[in-house]
């Protein structure tokens, strides 16, 4: 049987933390940040948590070399 390959895209955008958490960074800050506020675009540099479990054990699978 050949090797089992990670997702290449699920790779570039989500990381897994040492305690298995997914992070990743939210959509929208890419361009046309002008009429938004500096609150929101502050918020938007941060990364943030998946807390759908299900969701977040594909990726973790996915991610398995």
């Amino acid at each position: 049987m050949p090797k089992m390959k990670r997702h290449k895209g699920i790779a570039k955008r989500f990381k897994v933390s040492a305690n298995g958490k997914v992070k990743y960074k939210k959509g929208g800050s890419g361009h046309l940040m002008s009429h938004k506020s500096g609150n929101r675009s502050r918020g938007l540099r941060m990364k943030s948590i998946l807390d759908n479990a299900p969701l977040s054990a594909k990726i973790v699978r996915a991610l398995l070399k």
